[in-house]
């Protein structure tokens, strides 16, 4: 039986919109995630808040003092960096993935000079960070975007964003480059084909081009300021390695009848091509495929496959929740790429937020993923989002959490033993923060309680749940003690 390898980072992982707050201190302007509001519904009613049309907006903008913006608020890590970096550190962490908000930097994504405070805020997390020996993970872009850019230009459908983009990442290369080894470009890139307004900050129906072909467009120029970004990377920062993540979703066939055999596939290769690109370093056939039978036509970016053979990334990055089935009955048929599906799997259990609990769809990730790419693989996010009870002496009993990470720690060291390369693990929302889906604190993930609700209510203080020193523990004995 394999083990964990020796420099195995061990971590945890927040984004700057959903744990930063401070939305509009120090001359940082908002996001277009701080247009997402808490819209209270009945429990198991779908309503996804992230995905605000250009009407929803307007509406938000005209009722900013009345409605509940929760990312605007996080839990606080901007006044609260010092106190929470240290408890990442009681826990062991090698590695804390992070992201830096844009618009703390460039407030509206325009300008040529960051603003010095947001600049020095980022130093001052790095410099704690490695006064404990743990590294920053940092992404560059955890889906927020100046809200100035959604506004002025809708945000990535535009080519614009290529150039703004770059500006800003190439500022934070030559920035932090002696603070920061590891780096992802776009946290799940994917995204922007399940909620084009949170994963590409835009509006489809704004779009003169049909809804797929916008979104696609926008993940072209997506795709293309990422390796730039790596490129840039590679000349002038040799000592970083830098990588790409998308949402991991993995299928099954609902049946085993051939259609629905064929219809998985097709599924997992849509979910794959970002990566494809990235690592490879080239459109797959079957994208273009795609593209092809669905009428969809791109705007290629000038040299653009030079652009994206010359910045294939050092590691690919995935988040890992649950799996799903496939079925090509147009009765259950789904959309291609969706995120949450309907069609339930019986072998699995459900999370209270109606995902699947699938340990071993990790470990057949991760082996699809190594004898598809051959490169290494991080687990950036992973993890299970619950209702938490806190005692009247503020203890949490989160043992259901504990037995969901443990079960995928597990698949994890198997996938190892079955020869997968995988460099690390940093579970989500290590510190509670506000879960993206619903715009909301009731579903936790952390391994520290944030005395914080929906409302924003609380008094933000921190404590340490059952899981906090199980995963302690863990880190301790790199993996030998579940």
């Amino acid at each position: 039986m394999s083990k964990f390898p020796k420099d195995f980072l061990w971590g945890g992982a927040t984004s700057a919109s959903q744990f930063e707050g401070g939305c509009l201190e120090d001359g940082r302007k908002l996001s277009h995630m701080d247009y997402i509001r808490r819209i209270e519904k009945p429990d198991k009613e779908k309503v996804f808040p992230i995905n605000v049309t250009s009407a929803m907006f307007e509406d938000h903008k005209q009722h900013e003092q009345e409605y509940n913006f929760p990312f605007r608020r996080g839990v606080d890590f901007y006044h609260r960096y010092k106190e929470d970096i240290a408890l990442l550190h009681e826990m062991g962490f090698k590695v804390f993935r992070m992201s830096i908000a844009w618009s703390r930097l460039f407030p509206t994504g325009l300008e040529e000079k960051p603003c010095p405070k947001g600049v020095q805020f980022y130093h001052n997390v790095f410099q704690e960070c490695h006064k404990y020996g743990i590294e920053p993970l940092v992404t560059m872009i955890h889906y927020d975007i100046p809200v100035y850019l959604t506004e002025t230009i809708n945000g990535w459908e535009s080519p614009k964003m290529i150039e703004y983009f770059t500006h800003y990442t190439k500022f934070l290369i030559d920035e932090y480059k002696d603070e920061v080894k590891y780096w992802i470009t776009f946290n799940e890139i994917n995204m922007i084909m399940n909620s084009s307004y949170l994963g590409g900050g835009m509006f489809v129906e704004k779009s003169d081009k049909p809804k797929e072909t916008c979104i696609h467009q926008a993940l072209h120029h997506q795709l293309i300021a990422s390796a730039l970004t790596v490129k840039y990377m590679h000349e002038t920062a040799k000592q970083c390695l830098v990588g790409n993540m998308i949402a991991r979703l993995q299928n099954y066939p609902y049946t085993c009848n051939p259609a629905d055999v064929l219809a998985t596939q097709q599924q997992n290769q849509f979910n794959y091509f970002p990566t494809d690109i990235q690592v490879k370093g080239a459109y797959p056939s079957s994208i273009l495929n795609y593209y092809r039978r669905q009428n969809i036509t791109i705007d290629w970016y000038p040299n653009y496959e030079t652009i994206l053979k010359e910045g294939t990334v050092d590691f690919a990055s995935i988040s890992y929740y649950h799996t799903s089935v496939i079925s090509s009955d147009p009765d259950k048929a789904e959309p291609i790429g969706a995120f949450v599906r309907n069609l339930e799997n019986p072998y699995n259990k459900i999370t209270d937020w109606g995902w699947g609990i699938d340990p071993t769809g990790l470990r057949i990730t991760l082996n699809d993923m190594h004898d598809r790419y051959d490169v290494p693989i991080f687990i950036v996010e992973n993890g299970l989002g619950a209702h938490d009870e806190i005692t009247e002496d503020h203890k949490i009993h989160d043992e259901y959490r504990i037995e969901y990470l443990r079960a995928h720690i597990q698949a994890i060291k198997d996938a190892i033993d079955d020869g997968c390369d995988v460099m690390g693990y940093t579970p989500w929302g290590c510190i509670d923060l506000v879960s993206c889906g619903d715009c909301q604190m009731t579903k936790r993930y952390g391994f520290v309680y944030v005395d914080a609700d929906n409302e924003g209510n609380g008094t933000y203080q921190r404590y340490r749940k059952d899981s906090f020193y199980w995963y302690k523990k863990v880190i301790e004995s790199n993996g030998e003690i579940l």
